[in-house]
């Protein structure tokens, strides 16, 4: 049997998680963790052979976080990172944290026992693309990986010459996309382009 530990903040996620993985016969359970902390703590001290991580947690520990660590003390264990969030930059970053696999719980190509079994296996599956959201009059595929670099730090509160400074590039520049955000999205305010970028999840602020 293969020893889970299912990291998820939302109960409704552990729950389901657990009971797909008690009733596949070969998946084995061991925990199921709200807190990316506790999930590092978890895999120090206790036999665990593949992590199910979330991404977003509401204990301020970035998901991707918690696996780079886990990753790095437990070099053996299979990590598989799932989300809801559509996040463009999620994929990337989970790869380059070394996780094994990436699933979205909202668009499920593949079931995710079939993800686990393939991953167990040695295969590494991830998806193509993030799903497809509409930001206003805009598709997500329509804005630029730039646009969506400022997309995220508008959504954090920063200032034109904040993201300048931290995007090294000049303010001018960054009010050239934020004005191309607006103009493609058809919303009338930045407030209101990051309030909806937000809330569907397109780009979420570190």
């Amino acid at each position: 049997m293969v020893r889970v530990l299912i990291v998820d903040d939302q109960m409704i996620s552990r729950q389901l998680f657990f009971t797909v993985l008690s009733g596949s016969g070969r998946y084995l359970p061991v925990a199921a963790l709200s807190s990316a902390g506790e999930a590092v703590a978890f895999c120090r001290r206790d036999p665990v052979d593949l992590v199910l991580m979330d991404v977003v947690m509401a204990d301020g520990m970035n998901g991707l976080d918690a696996a780079r660590e886990i990753r790095r003390i437990r070099p053996d264990i299979r990590i598989v990172v799932v989300t809801s969030m559509p996040e463009v930059s999620y994929i990337e970053r989970a790869r380059e944290i070394g996780a094994d696999s990436f699933w979205y719980k909202e668009v499920q190509d593949q079931p995710i026992l079939d993800v686990l079994d393939r991953t167990m296996a040695g295969e590494h599956i991830f998806p193509d693309a993030t799903p497809t959201l509409t930001l206003g009059n805009a598709r997500s595929v329509d804005l630029t990986p730039k646009e969506l670099e400022v997309l995220r730090e508008i959504t954090t509160g920063a200032t034109d010459q904040e993201i300048a400074d931290k995007l090294e590039v000049s303010a001018a520049t960054v009010r050239y996309h934020v004005k191309n955000l607006l103009q493609k999205t058809g919303y009338r305010s930045r407030t209101q382009l990051a309030v909806r970028a937000r809330t569907e999840g397109l780009v979420i602020g570190d």
